[in-house]
């Protein structure tokens, strides 16, 4: 298998042109589908007929739950990368990724707990989704605790990635805590491998923030990782140009 690309891609200077052309379409994109979706959803979508307008914190809250979990899979799979091709960007999107992951468990705790007083009739329960989902949390602190706790850079890499890869067991348990336990949390509102049980007026907003959520965390992770990359590679005459024309664009 010719794995070229993959190396192209580990290339901080490659990286940092590439991602540059990306950048302004994924921010504009994240920007265009979180304002129609979420005003869509919570203004003109139809209430829900058991749990009326409570339910329209699902347009934050199923985007925040999905894409805490993606990100997660997505630090397990750069810290493979990093580990088996020792490709340095992989860790830095590893580490750059798991700040990201933190907002997202944090709003989707945040609004499934406000979510849950009206439908549970409490804020938190000791639920089985909630739980793992609050494990998840933990799992982004520990790998950034690590990560700012090794000096050495290799080690600190391997450590986060080594946690990553073990953490990573604990999305199946959030994803399928619903169906093997006897829990109160409802089963996925939202799948892209299965008919919506919602109507189209409901759903689709729903599926605009989700993508919206993902282009944000897109836009957000190659920013910071850009800003890593010319860290690291201060020095080298394709960052230090790089550098200085930032520097005469702020002037």
């Amino acid at each position: 298998m010719n794995w070229v690309w993959l190396h192209k891609w580990g290339s901080p200077k490659w990286f940092y042109a590439l991602s540059g052309r990306y950048l302004p379409w994924l921010t504009i994109t994240s920007v265009v589908l979180l304002t129609v979706g979420i005003v869509w959803g919570l203004f003109f979508a139809p209430p829900d007929y058991q749990q009326g307008n409570s339910f329209r914190i699902i347009y934050i809250h199923v985007p925040a739950a999905i894409l805490a979990q993606s990100i997660y899979v997505m630090l397990a799979v750069a810290g493979a990368v990093g580990l088996i091709w020792k490709i340095k960007l992989a860790d830095i999107a590893l580490r750059q990724a798991a700040p990201i992951g933190v907002w997202m468990t944090v709003i989707a705790l945040m609004t499934g707990s406000i979510w849950g007083k009206p439908t549970w009739g409490a804020y938190w329960v000791w639920d089985a989704r909630l739980t793992s989902m609050l494990i998840l949390l933990f799992l982004y602190l520990g790998v950034i605790a690590l990560g700012q706790a090794i000096t050495n850079r290799d080690n600190s890499a391997r450590a986060c990635a080594v946690l990553s890869l073990v953490g990573v067991v604990n999305i199946p348990i959030i994803k399928y805590s619903v169906e093997w336990w006897n829990t109160l949390h409802q089963s996925a509102s939202f799948s892209f491998t299965q008919k919506p049980a919602m109507p189209t007026q409901m759903w689709f907003p729903l599926l605009l923030t989700v993508i919206g959520f993902y282009c944000y965390f897109g836009a957000m992770l190659f920013m910071r990782m850009r800003l890593e990359v010319l860290q690291r590679e201060n020095g080298s005459q394709w960052s230090t140009t790089e550098i200085d024309r930032l520097i005469g664009e702020h002037k």
